[in-house]
């Protein structure tokens, strides 16, 4: 009885932690919000105004004139590049994780798993050095050129390739950055399920590919749906690496796959020095505003993702 309040105690203080700091992002950005309004979502421009130049009086709060706070634009790159990642990243993921729990030999399984969770252990800005060393020279010279050639007629495919900074290059970077999540928890699972599940499987005809992929990985689809979860939440939130790839594109929306973008969690990176320079404190005000606006979407894929999960486990007691 003990452990079970300890264990509620631990779980109670992680909800908590979230919802103090959630708390803590709406008090301090409150004379923001109230200053941007619903334009903050919606609009496409972010200035901090002329930091030289005396603060002004605007809807009851001081600010430096002409300062305007809009992040659309980071809206969108930031799901643009969570999308492009996890489209890469799920299959690449579940295909890497079928191979590992029935495609290695046994002897072998624990070290290609070893470096399979050694890849998501790598600091996020050493993935950032290596793609602007090597990724963005290799797509932007070789890669991004031919895909106009040959794609160029696909909307969204086609226009300028630029030099190699942009949406297509920081989807990549993430997609190799939360493949280690997808790949290590879902061979664990598989490797976890019940000998009899292949054993029934085989004995009613199937083969071993056909095992996997009819049996064992429907049986892994709620692991499947957790892990990519915790992808989703590593590409939301991902700093550093993006912002060393993406090109740190201000106030205006990708017209193609491989125009520069910004994200909202290196934008705030970006920005912070500069935001201090602002003696009105909006600037900084406004950047919390933008970290809240990415916890609350943080939070809305993960309630739906939740969803997914529960309507999944229905549907599988309905069937048994």
């Amino acid at each position: 009885m003990t452990f079970r309040k300890f264990t509620a105690l631990l779980a109670c203080v992680a909800a908590a932690t979230l919802i103090v700091i959630v708390a803590f992002l709406a008090m301090h950005a409150w004379p923001a919000m109230r200053f941007n309004g619903l334009g903050f979502l919606t609009g496409n421009t972010w200035n901090l105004g002329s930091l030289y130049a005396n603060p002004i009086t605007v809807r009851g709060q001081q600010i430096l004139p002409g300062a305007h706070y809009g992040i659309l634009f980071l809206i969108v790159g930031t799901l643009l590049s969570t999308a492009i990642a996890l489209v890469f990243a799920v299959p690449v993921g579940v295909g890497a994780a079928l191979f590992l729990a029935e495609g290695v030999p046994r002897r072998m399984q624990t070290w290609f798993s070893f470096f399979v969770e050694l890849l998501a252990a790598i600091p996020s800005v050493v993935y950032g050095l290596w793609g602007y060393v090597v990724v963005i020279p290799f797509l932007g010279h070789h890669v991004f050129p031919l895909m106009k050639k040959w794609l160029g007629f696909l909307p969204f495919l086609g226009g300028p390739t630029g030099s190699g900074y942009g949406l297509l290059t920081a989807g990549f970077v993430l997609t190799l950055m939360i493949v280690p999540l997808i790949t290590a928890t879902l061979r664990d699972a598989l490797v976890s399920q019940p000998v009899e599940l292949r054993e029934g499987a085989v004995a009613l005809g199937a083969g071993r590919f056909e095992a996997l992929w009819t049996v064992l990985l429907p049986a892994t689809r709620r692991v499947l749906i957790g892990s990519s979860i915790l992808a989703t939440g590593r590409a939301l939130g991902e700093t550093m690496a993006v912002l060393m790839v993406s090109g740190n594109a201000l106030n205006y929306l990708p017209n193609n796959i491989y125009t520069p973008i910004s994200t909202m969690a290196s934008f705030i990176v970006s920005q912070l020095d500069s935001a201090l320079q602002d003696p009105t404190g909006m600037a900084v005000r406004s950047l919390a505003e933008v970290a809240l606006a990415l916890c609350l979407i943080s939070i809305v894929v993960n309630g739906f993702a939740r969803l997914l999960l529960y309507y999944e486990g229905r549907q599988r007691a309905r069937i048994l």
